[in-house]
């Protein structure tokens, strides 16, 4: 991939951090790049093939989509489908330029804002949500709230889920969630993105799909002074 590239202050490198794949996109470049990611994806090895796929790309500052809760910027205890080491990580220190972390279902629903009260639902290895209210992003963690006959959100709408229901259950069980939060938290747009986005057919009125894209979007609007739309 080429040789270290100088350091472009202004310049952003966006992480999508994934239980399958980190994915990552710069400034200026046009191709994400994919990095096997699991339960052997630790925070250090995360850095360590970022910055390795990374290398021949120019940046100064760093957005991390992560696939968890945080607090004041920082995660609070390890992501579900992925290694240790995760909290009290100091990824500006590993990183060596400033550092913005945000959990990865806000950074994709900040990507994929358009104005009024919108929704996103991640679906994906697991079950990411935010919700946007006239520009304030608020992340939240449906995913392990009790649903169903004692299994979670997540349970049915993530990978494990679809697994187990097969392709046209599982739709049965997003679409009637969608409905249940759209009532409930009065959301005037529903974004549905992830990776498994693209498995759903017949979205009702005010459901749109999302795109993973959004998430790079979502990431470089974190650095903006004046964020479009958030």
């Amino acid at each position: 991939m080429g040789e270290t590239q100088p350091k472009r202050p202004s310049a952003v490198l966006v992480i999508d951090v994934g239980g399958t794949h980190v994915k990552i996109l710069a400034t200026g470049q046009k191709e994400p790049r994919k990095i096997d990611s699991g339960t052997f994806m630790t925070a250090a090895r995360m850095v360590r093939e970022v910055k390795k796929a990374a290398r021949d790309w120019s940046y100064g500052r760093v957005s991390i989509g992560y696939p968890g809760p945080l607090v004041h910027g920082r995660p609070i205890h390890n992501p579900f489908n992925l290694g240790p080491g995760w909290v009290g990580f100091d990824f500006r220190e590993a990183f060596g330029c400033p550092v913005k972390l945000i959990n990865d279902a806000a950074m994709q629903a900040l990507g994929s804002y358009r104005g009024g009260r919108m929704l996103f639902l991640g679906l994906g290895t697991g079950l990411g949500s935010a919700m946007i209210v006239n520009g304030l992003i608020e992340p939240m963690e449906i995913a392990h709230l009790p649903y169903k006959k004692g299994r979670t959100y997540e349970d049915y709408l993530g990978r494990s889920g679809l697994a187990r229901l097969g392709k046209k259950k599982w739709r049965k069980h997003v679409l009637a969630v969608v409905a249940m939060l759209k009532a409930a938290l009065e959301a005037d747009d529903i974004v549905v993105g992830g990776g498994n986005a693209k498995k759903l057919k017949g979205l009702p009125p005010a459901v749109r799909l999302g795109s993973n894209e959004n998430a790079f979007l979502g990431g470089f609007r974190m650095w903006e002074k004046e964020p479009s739309g958030a």
